[in-house]
């Protein structure tokens, strides 16, 4: 492996939208340290010599040092893609689903965000993901809207924070995505895409090409703080 390359870390890099920023930056010549609470990641991305697969709950400080650890360079930039959507309500959510969601999608993002940014080559970038339910909610989405609205807020936060060493913070609120975890709800996808003004869902590989412009892009390097909609539309509405 060449040790010159940049290096990037991408935390939920097993599936979805985490995976196909794997694929890109790699695609594009970056070392990827890809992130995961699931084993799979080292089956996933076995045959991949420039994605170095790590194991551990991005909840977990001291598992996640530890893999950090690892890594042959400080990061140049981090996607922060892991994340849960159990569906929940007002009426019926749980307190185990409250924690779950806030310290996945939430607490996550913070703590590998804050364990990377310490040592990260200053003019890095951070993007978060966030999504088109921070700004439009679902009735059955009460705690992951609840979650992604707070992501926008500390990505602003963040930027402000880390802007002295010149390192960039962004979000990105997609719209429907078509995968794995979408396609498990059932009848979601095609409901979305019916309600998208495009007539259609993202890929995770369209989310990945917009998180990787925001690090690479030519216009890119003026952004922070802020929280770009990728939808389709669907944020008109």
């Amino acid at each position: 492996m060449n040790d010159e390359r940049p290096l990037a870390i991408v935390s939920g890099a097993a599936r979805g939208i985490g995976r196909a920023c794997v694929e890109i930056f790699v695609a594009q010549g970056w070392q990827v340290g890809a992130l995961d609470q699931d084993e799979t990641v080292r089956t996933a991305l076995a045959q991949n010599e420039r994605a170095i697969p790590l194991v551990a709950d991005v909840t977990d400080p001291i598992a996640l040092q530890a893999e950090l650890d690892r890594l042959p360079s400080p990061a140049a930039a981090v996607i922060n893609a892991a994340g849960v959507f159990p569906p929940t309500s007002l009426s019926d959510f749980q307190i185990e689903q409250y924690r779950q969601v806030f310290d996945v999608n939430v607490l996550g993002t913070l703590l590998l965000s804050q364990l990377v940014s310490r040592s990260m080559t200053d003019g890095g970038l951070i993007v978060n993901l966030s999504s088109i339910n921070a700004f439009v909610p679902r009735p059955d989405q009460l705690l992951y809207a609840a979650t992604k609205a707070a992501i926008v807020s500390l990505t602003r936060s963040m930027a402000a924070d880390l802007a002295p060493r010149r390192i960039r913070v962004n979000a990105v609120a997609p719209g429907p995505v078509d995968t794995e975890g979408v396609r498990g709800l059932g009848g979601r996808l095609e409901e979305a895409a019916g309600q998208v003004p495009l007539g259609r869902v993202a890929s995770p590989s369209e989310i990945a090409d917009l998180i990787f412009w925001l690090v690479e892009g030519r216009g890119a390097q003026f952004v922070t703080g802020e929280t770009v909609v990728c939808s389709g539309g669907l944020f008109m509405r």
